[in-house]
């Protein structure tokens, strides 16, 4: 089977050889931009693709594509219906990086509640070196234990990060996510007042756009922090860049932004607050996760050229 890999970007320096090996023929660019894809995957069996948007069209134009793997676990690029009913088959990867997620939770976690970056750069700025003592005490030091996390999205990556909160000794709080039926998990406002940390890890859903907005900041109290490794949409960002600068909540740190990459403005960049870390959407990217992810979509090749299709979407 002839396949086209969109956009090996972040796996080019990985081995793709048991990939290739799948295929009858395996081209590979690292990146395309939109005008390209109708011409790269002409006369594709299999699209491999990670970020790249495949629509309907796309797909009643190039009529041999039989499978599309995505090299994450967002199908929000494909067309997931469209493929469907053209007769696509559509396959993620799943929990390929739970424990790279959960790892850079804490440690967003973690610099927030002991000011890290802060004291980082007072040291570089020569402020130790003067210090009266041994050490100076400029920025408040919070402890985990005691603590009370809140979560929304109690999947895999929910699950991971509740069990290391437990461990550090937290109380952790499941929200009922928005859009789901009832249950006995309290409803999110409810839970924003009671808690010191909201880690969010559900998709992003026309139910979750926004759902951190002004007014679900206003419920948080002001020495709570919001952890974002989930999707940029879900969180209001100017409603957030005014909670951080009123002090409405005590800081934030974010791994994903509405847009990616951010080309244009972005009001948590132009903001440049003191209160807020932001990583470029590397939560993931472990080396173990990309492996990871390269062994799953090996996998997903082989079980539909077996006829016994998995992680299908």
């Amino acid at each position: 089977m002839k396949a086209v890999f969109l956009d090996a970007e972040g796996l080019h320096t990985f081995s793709l050889t048991k990939l290739e090996q799948e295929c009858s023929s395996l081209q590979i660019f690292r990146a395309t931009s939109p005008e390209q894809i109708a011409e790269r995957i002409i006369g594709a069996d299999i699209i491999i693709l990670n970020k790249i948007n495949i629509t309907r069209q796309h797909l009643e134009a190039a009529p041999s594509v039989r499978l599309i793997c995505i090299v994450a676990t967002g199908t929000d690029v494909v067309d997931v219906n469209g493929a469907a009913e053209l007769g696509v088959t559509v396959c993620n990867c799943q929990a390929y990086g739970t424990d790279s997620v959960v790892q850079h939770v804490f440690a967003l976690m973690l610099a927030l509640h002991t000011n890290l970056l802060s004291y980082h750069t007072a040291v570089l700025a020569g402020r130790w070196q003067t210090a009266p003592q041994f050490c100076f005490l400029d920025y408040p030091i919070v402890e985990l234990k005691g603590r009370t996390l809140g979560i929304v999205g109690y999947g895999t990556l929910g699950r991971g990060i509740a069990a290391i909160a437990r461990a550090f000794g937290m109380t952790v709080v499941i929200a009922r996510r928005p859009g789901n039926p009832p249950d006995d998990r309290p409803p999110l406002a409810e839970m924003l007042t009671d808690i010191d940390v909201l880690s969010l890890h559900c998709p992003l859903t026309e139910q979750t756009r926004n759902l951190i907005d002004e007014q679900a900041l206003g419920l948080m109290k002001p020495t709570s922090f919001l952890i974002n490794c989930a999707r940029g949409g879900i969180v209001d960002e100017r409603a957030l860049v005014q909670a951080l600068q009123t002090k409405t909540i005590a800081g934030a740190a974010v791994d994903v932004l509405s847009v990616e990459p951010p080309r244009a403005s972005n009001p948590l960049l132009e903001a440049k607050l003191p209160n807020l870390i932001i990583t470029p959407h590397i939560a993931w990217a472990s080396k173990q996760a990309r492996q990871n992810i390269i062994d799953q979509t090996v996998e997903n090749i082989r079980a539909f050229k077996a006829g016994t299709p998995m992680r299908k979407v």
